[in-house]
């Protein structure tokens, strides 16, 4: 008996499953979006290698701002001024972004919301 239900599922042929289809759906999907994160970090650290010029407004990762006076590729090395005078050396890769002033300038608004404890112009209870 079990000799004809196993021939009769193989001349049935394989039956697929319909959680089969929609694993391999979401896996396929997955590696796309994959890709194209990938390529989209990819291009995002292009653009910042070729804003990277020495005059340039940059932001470290630790959020100290200055111009960057010089690049050693050699070293993996950048010179940034911090102030008149003052240039710190860091890793390379430490820089996080090139300061834009005109997004600087939209951004330095005052924040004049209220919170749940009282008015914006009141010191609030930190302990």
């Amino acid at each position: 008996m079990l000799f004809l239900q196993t021939t009769t599922t193989a001349q049935q042929g394989l039956p697929i499953d319909p959680l089969t289809i929609i694993m391999l759906v979401v896996l396929a999907a997955m590696i796309f979006f994959m890709f194209r994160s990938n390529k989209k970090r990819k291009a995002q650290a292009e653009e910042l290698q070729t804003k990277m010029v020495p005059g340039a407004e940059v932001m470290t990762n630790f959020g100290i701002f200055g111009e960057l006076i010089a690049i050693d590729e050699e070293r993996n090395e950048a010179h940034i001024e911090i102030a008149p005078g003052t240039v710190i050396r860091v890793h390379r890769q430490v820089l996080a972004r090139v300061v834009d002033d005109h997004a600087e300038v939209a951004g330095d608004v005052t924040d004049d919301r209220t919170d749940d404890a009282g008015d914006a112009g009141e010191p609030r209870d930190r302990a």
